[in-house]
C-alpha cells in the first residue's frame, strides 16, 4: 500500500465525520440542497466531496462499485485503509462512484419488496452542480426545488420505481447535492 493512501482522511475524525454526516443527512432530506464539505482529501479523479461522502458513509459491510474512470489503485488503497469497504462488481454494490455516463445502464440493485433498502446508491461525478434546470418536488421540498441534472428521464422513471429504485449523490469538486428516490423530477 502506498503511503498516500495513509493521508487524506478526516484530520479530526470524530469531528469532521460528525460535520461531513450532517451535510450529506441534510442533502439527502432537502432534494435540491448544495452543501459545501470539507475534512478528507481523496486521491484523484476523486472529487473531495465523492470522497467525504465514502469516508462517512462506508465501511467494511458497504461494498463499493467504481466505475473505470474512478477504479485506480490510489483510490482503491484510499478507500481500503480509511473505510475498509470491499469493492465488488455493479450487481452487488451498495456504493457506485463515477460518471453519469459511466454509471447508467449498469446492473444495480434496486431493492426487493422485502427489503427496499437493499439498493445501490449512485455517488455521479458531475463538473459543477447548480440549483438551476430540473425541478424536483416530494418530501423535504416546500413547494419545489431545482438541480441541475445529467437528465430527466432516467430520474423519472426511478421515481416510478418508488418504493425500489436508487438514490443519487451529486457531487463536484468540494459540493455535494442529494436526489432520493422520493423526489418526482420534471
Amino acid at each position: 500500500m502506498q503511503a498516500d493512501a495513509l493521508s487524506g482522511g478526516f484530520a479530526n475524525a470524530p469531528i469532521d465525520a460528525a460535520h461531513a454526516f450532517r451535510h450529506i443527512m441534510q442533502v439527502m432530506a432537502e432534494p435540491g440542497r448544495i452543501e459545501t464539505v470539507t475534512g478528507g482529501t481523496p486521491p484523484a479523479p476523486l472529487s473531495q466531496a465523492a470522497g467525504i461522502v465514502l469516508l462517512t458513509l462506508c465501511d467494511p459491510d458497504t461494498p463499493v462499485f467504481l466505475a473505470p474512470s474512478r477504479d485506480t489503485k490510489a483510490v482503491r488503497d484510499w478507500i481500503t485503509f480509511h473505510t475498509g469497504a470491499p469493492f465488488c462488481g455493479a450487481e452487488d454494490a451498495a456504493f457506485a462512484v463515477g460518471t453519469w455516463d459511466e454509471l447508467t445502464g449498469l446492473p444495480f440493485p434496486i431493492g426487493t419488496a422485502e427489503y427496499p433498502d437493499r439498493s445501490t446508491t449512485l455517488i455521479v461525478e458531475c463538473d459543477a452542480i447548480t440549483n438551476t434546470g430540473a425541478t424536483l418536488r416530494g418530501p423535504g421540498i416546500k413547494d419545489s426545488a431545482t438541480l441541475s441534472l445529467p437528465e430527466t428521464t432516467a430520474f423519472q422513471a426511478n421515481a416510478k420505481l418508488f418504493p425500489l429504485g436508487l438514490d443519487h449523490f451529486l457531487t463536484a469538486g468540494d459540493q455535494v447535492a442529494a436526489l432520493p428516490r422520493t423526489t418526482k423530477v420534471s
